[in-house]
This record gives structure tokens, sequence and C-alpha cells, in this order.
């Protein structure tokens, strides 16, 4: 049994550096020159997702679900700042 352990352990951990590497940034797609604070909160939060994510490989994703919780709340936070100009967009 022990000699399949090993592979079983190694598959794990690639599979779990797979999704990391396949997680998607949030975008940064908020027009600077007609909403320069939403697209300054959208910068923002795409350098705390990819600190967040460099966190996560740093500790092998041993964070207790916490950090991608995090992940989870800023592609949130993301979505709402871009239906915040795309309203704005539509409203003035």
């Amino acid at each position: 049994m022990k000699k399949f352990k090993y592979p079983a352990i190694v598959a794990t951990f690639g599979l779990a550096l797979a999704g990391i590497a396949f997680a998607q940034r949030p975008e940064t797609d908020i027009d600077p020159n007609r909403h320069a604070n939403l697209a300054a909160a959208q910068h923002h939060v795409v350098e705390a997702w990819v600190k967040i994510t460099e966190a996560q490989q740093a500790n092998k994703d041993q964070l207790g679900g916490h950090a991608e919780k995090a992940i989870q709340l800023l592609e949130q936070a993301n979505h709402e700042l871009k239906e915040a100009a795309e309203y704005a967009n539509h409203h003035h």
C-alpha cells in the first residue's frame, strides 16, 4: 500500500498547483478616463488577488480555505466595481 501513497500525494499536489495556475486574475476593464477612482480600485483588487495567489503558492494551499474565500470576495468586488462603472455610464 505504501508504494501507491507517494504518487497519489504528487498527483494531488500537482492538481492543486494547476488550479492556481489556471485561476483567472480579475480583469481591469474600467476606463480610467471616465471613472478614475473605480479604475484605481479595480487595479488594487487585482494587486491583492495576485498577492493572495502568491501566498497560496508559498504556503502550498495550507491557509485553511481563507485565502480562497478572500479571492472569491475580491472577484465579487471587482464585478461590483464594473457594475458601478456601467451604471454610471448609462445613467448620466
